[in-house]
């Protein structure tokens, strides 16, 4: 198989917003500087609660005079009736494209710069009828493409990328510890920077207001991060999201998303040092856990 590798992402969509005031709009409500946003330039993001606690992850591209979100198929009608409720008389229109558009990651070595794009995060490119951006979180995730139903197919093979199934992508992802929208952030309950949006650029810290910042700058200005989503190796059944993981008798954090022996957890740091250091042995259900610290992820420091 080519070294290079395409999969569709079937459980993301699109929305799209268009009208003069798409961008002021979108800027009051999600956590990353939407004003960066350009048909170069892709930013990830999230929609918080006015608590701070997440509701969706979005990335977020410009193509004419649009802005097209790409979000969880399943949950966009969802965000579309969200969106709605802060409109009032901003003249912004928002559409649900529904069917007829898919999600294509491309990946591999060199996947970037086959594409004809710098290998540095959100760099973007209209390519035919395709929107094209490396991923913002990190650029070793590939290429997301947002095209009409079967165009990305041709366009990608036409450029040396062969097609793969979900789950080789769905390893990469795990292998590099990155969250996959409600599948690894519990809606109304997860904080983003105890899920690597600080990291993963999915935060930008001077552009002013937008809904949940309180809480998100104070949880990063007073270092109250104690539990980290972190890519771990089961040897074992792997277990299902949600089952708690154990240090000896004491509960160290709870499961998320896996495949093929690898999964996302989140993980009290206590726990994962003292594991580290021979205390034990981090278990959930009948499987032993090895948490890895990936290259991109920073611990917290303490407080002045």
């Amino acid at each position: 198989m080519s070294a290079l590798r395409f999969s569709t992402v079937v459980h993301r969509g699109a929305l799209r917003i268009e009208g003069q005031d798409r961008v002021p709009f979108l800027q009051g409500l999600i956590s990353n500087d939407v004003t960066r946003v350009s048909p170069t330039q892709a930013i990830y993001a999230a929609l918080l609660t006015p608590q701070g606690r997440f509701l969706w992850d979005m990335f977020v591209t410009a193509t004419g005079d649009a802005l097209l979100l790409d979000v969880e198929r399943d949950r966009a009608a969802e965000l579309m009736k969200k969106l709605a409720l802060y409109k009032l008389r901003a003249k912004v229109v928002l559409q649900n494209p529904g069917e007829g558009i898919e999600i294509v990651v491309a990946y591999g070595e060199g996947a970037a710069a086959a594409l004809g794009l710098p290998a540095t995060s959100g760099a973007a490119r209209a390519i035919d009828d395709a929107i094209a951006y490396v991923d913002p979180r990190l650029p070793a995730l590939g290429v997301r493409l947002i095209a009409p139903d079967g165009h990305a197919a041709a366009l990608l093979a036409a450029e040396g990328f062969a097609a793969a199934p979900f789950d080789d992508y769905e390893s990469l992802r795990l292998a590099l510890g990155v969250p996959d929208g409600s599948r690894d952030l519990p809606v109304d309950k997860a904080l983003l920077l105890e899920n690597g949006f600080d990291e993963l650029n999915g935060v930008d810290w001077a552009k002013g207001c937008y809904m949940g910042q309180e809480l998100t700058a104070r949880t990063k200005y007073r270092a109250l991060i104690r539990k980290r989503l972190l890519p771990v190796t089961v040897e074992g059944p792997l277990p299902a999201a949600g089952t708690p993981v154990m240090l000896g008798d004491q509960e160290a954090g709870e499961m998320r998303s896996g495949a093929a022996g690898h999964a996302l957890a989140l993980l009290r740091l206590e726990a994962v040092d003292k594991a580290a250091a021979g205390a034990g042995a981090l278990k959930a259900g009948d499987a032993l856990l090895t948490p890895q610290i990936p290259d991109w992820l920073r611990r917290p420091e303490p407080a002045p």
